[in-house]
């Protein structure tokens, strides 16, 4: 039995029982239709470009909210002893509520592809391959920030610390990119490497390079071992 899988169905269940889902999907596709459409109408301007700079800073405030409690709502009610009964492993545990926190956020990241439908409707000349590889970035964006914010709501059964935690780390690596002139010339390359903006707006601009992919992959499982590491440790204390 996938018991990962049984975690991340019931991590799903819980935020549509309860109105986070749908609060989080409402006013993030007011967001992104906003900045979609505010070029459409004051520039004649119909295209993903702006849309898909700006989903990564949505990303950055809603994903530490979507996840800030996977964890920390568990130690504060006691229910992650309750799990340690059960015949889990601590990466199901992990690997479950990180796979229910990709689901929202792809959820909606689909609803998006409505503002994809409005371009085609206009008429308007639409490269697919560049879209196709901003949506790819933005999956990969949206699962690191998920595990990161799985990783900070680990280390605290607060999930007001836990989202700062994570807002925190993410907004230093996704910005990282834009401080490169306070860096010295002999450290600005590490750190754009190290960035999330930088990877990303590679991505954004149509070119999939597997260096963007291994760093990608690479974030999201330091920060996965990590959480499951902080699990291991709290478990034997």
């Amino acid at each position: 039995m996938n018991f990962a899988q049984l975690i991340s169905k019931k991590e799903t269940n819980a935020y549509f029982d309860s109105p986070s889902a749908y609060i989080f999907l409402v006013v993030f596709l007011l967001f992104s239709g906003w900045f979609f459409a505010s070029p459409l109408f004051l520039a004649n301007s119909a295209d993903m470009r702006t849309l898909f700079n700006m989903i990564p800073i949505l990303f950055l405030f809603f994903v530490p909210v979507i996840t800030m409690g996977l964890l920390a709502r568990e130690r504060s009610s006691g229910t992650i002893e309750l799990l340690a009964t059960f015949p889990l492993t601590e990466v199901q545990i992990i690997m479950g509520k990180f796979w229910a926190a990709l689901k929202l956020i792809s959820i909606g990241l689909l609803f998006t592809l409505l503002h994809l439908l409005t371009i085609i409707i206009l008429g308007t000349n639409i490269d697919y391959g560049a879209i196709f590889c901003g949506y790819i970035g933005l999956l990969m964006v949206g699962a690191v920030y998920a595990s990161i914010g799985i990783f900070a709501s680990s280390l605290s059964n607060n999930q007001i610390v836990a989202f700062i935690i994570s807002f925190a780390i993410i907004f230093v690596l996704y910005m990282l990119q834009y401080s490169l002139f306070f860096i010295p010339a002999a450290f600005a390359g590490f750190f754009q490497y190290i960035s999330i903006g930088y990877h990303y707006s590679n991505m954004a601009r149509g070119v999939i390079d597997t260096r963007n992919l291994i760093y990608f992959l690479s974030l999201i499982t330091i920060f996965l071992r990590l959480a499951i590491a902080v699990l291991e440790i709290r478990k034997w204390k």
